[in-house]
């Protein structure tokens, strides 16, 4: 393939994407899932304070969420339809979701920026005492000023408050089709950016340049935003894959890794591909082809009913790692944020179950300080995994410089 028609082939959105959307239906179901479970845990309201939250359960989608100058709210009762209580200006594109009763204030203010408007509607929704929950584990975060939730359990304290992590957690875990159509779109316009960038980079090119172009591409491939790419090139091999791209030139002998999570309709996708310029020595081609064949034993063992610490197990001992402790973990959750519940660690012993969307992603030490990581998305399924990427190349992809 000439440079001139892959360059052009990258302007071309790919056929078949995902519809964007959801349907009434698919929010009705989600309601009535999460409100059968409060019920059956003696949940009485669910207050959710984060962007991923609110939109699974309303449909409210925008980048607003960036500023974090204001806070948003969203009431789910035990039974009902959710309640926003929302800063004004985002009102018209809430209007827009699922959800009929919007409350506002006028933001920032400088006294009161919501607490006495969300108290008042939560005992008005609670009528009495009852049991409210709130995200409290791991992977989440309060989005409010702690200054203002302090003044909130003031305004509540006759409301008993709980960690209902366990329970929402749980069903976003479980995808549904539109949700898995979603991320494989994702996966599919990176792909095919990573199948061309060997032809828009070359020895010469800067880290910074190459990246840039992998954007593009990912862009005109039908990515909505490419929010997450971290990669690193080093001579004979990298030892950081989080630091942002320099001007440093890519030279023969380099190994670059590339770590994207580009959206498509509010989905992130999450893997990474490795290449070589010109030459690779035989330690990092031993090591891409261990992590391959550990990502191989990965795939083999995902069932529905195998646990996450079942799961790094198997691939820890297909990469020979004596020290569990050391690794992190080989792969997590994926969907509206780019790291969900659950970690593949050896501590987490979350049973994978249908529906579930993962990454597998083993990584390892080799060499002095080396690293090689790979990573893949899956979906489970009743028979096993069934891939969303497209299966990287079991020996290291080189470069020419031509």
């Amino acid at each position: 393939m000439s440079r001139d028609r892959a360059q052009s082939d990258a302007t071309s959105v790919i056929e078949g994407l995902a519809a964007r959307g959801f349907s009434d239906t698919e929010y009705a179901q989600r309601l009535q899932r999460v409100q059968r479970s409060m019920q059956n845990g003696d949940v009485d309201l669910l207050l959710l304070t984060t962007e991923p939250e609110i939109r699974y359960f309303s449909g409210f989608f925008t980048q607003f969420w960036q500023s974090p100058t204001r806070p948003w709210f969203l009431l789910v009762p035990a039974d009902g339809k959710p309640v926003a209580v929302i800063p004004a200006i985002g009102e018209a594109c809430m209007r827009r979701s699922l959800v009929d009763d919007i409350r506002t204030w006028s933001s920032p203010h400088p006294l009161d920026d919501g607490v006495t408007l969300l108290s008042d509607t939560v005992q008005e929704l609670m009528a009495g005492s009852g049991t409210i929950g709130l995200l409290k584990g791991r992977e989440t975060t309060l989005r409010m000023p702690l200054n203002d939730y302090e003044r909130l359990l003031m305004h509540l304290s006759a409301y008993q408050i709980v960690d209902a992590t366990g329970l929402v957690s749980a069903q976003r875990q479980i995808k549904s089709v539109e949700e898995i159509a979603k991320i494989e779109s994702a996966c599919r316009v990176a792909g095919r950016a990573f199948e061309q960038l060997p032809y828009n980079t070359m020895a010469g090119s800067t880290e910074r340049e190459t990246f840039r172009q992998f954007k593009r591409s990912c862009l005109a491939f039908g990515a909505d935003d490419v929010s997450y790419l971290v990669g690193a090139s080093a001579p004979g091999g990298y030892d950081d894959i989080i630091s942002p791209p320099s001007d440093r030139q890519l030279c023969d002998g380099d190994v670059l890794i590339l770590d994207t999570g580009c959206i498509y309709d509010g989905y992130f996708c999450d893997f990474d591909r490795n290449f070589a310029f010109g030459f690779v020595d035989q330690a990092t081609a031993s090591a891409y082809a261990k992590v391959h064949q550990a990502l191989e034993a990965g795939l083999d063992a995902v069932k529905p009913g195998i646990s996450c610490s079942e799961l790094f197990e198997v691939m820890r001992r297909a990469l020979a790692l004596e020290d569990a402790g050391s690794v992190g973990r080989l792969g997590h959750g994926l969907g509206m944020q780019l790291t969900e519940s659950p970690s593949i660690t050896a501590f987490d012993t979350t049973v994978l179950q249908a529906g579930m969307v993962m990454t597998l992603e083993p990584g390892m030490l080799y060499g002095d300080g080396r690293l090689m990581v790979h990573e893949e998305n899956i979906v489970i399924e009743d028979s096993g995994a069934r891939l969303l990427t497209r299966r990287a190349d079991p020996e290291i992809p080189i470069i020419g410089n031509g």
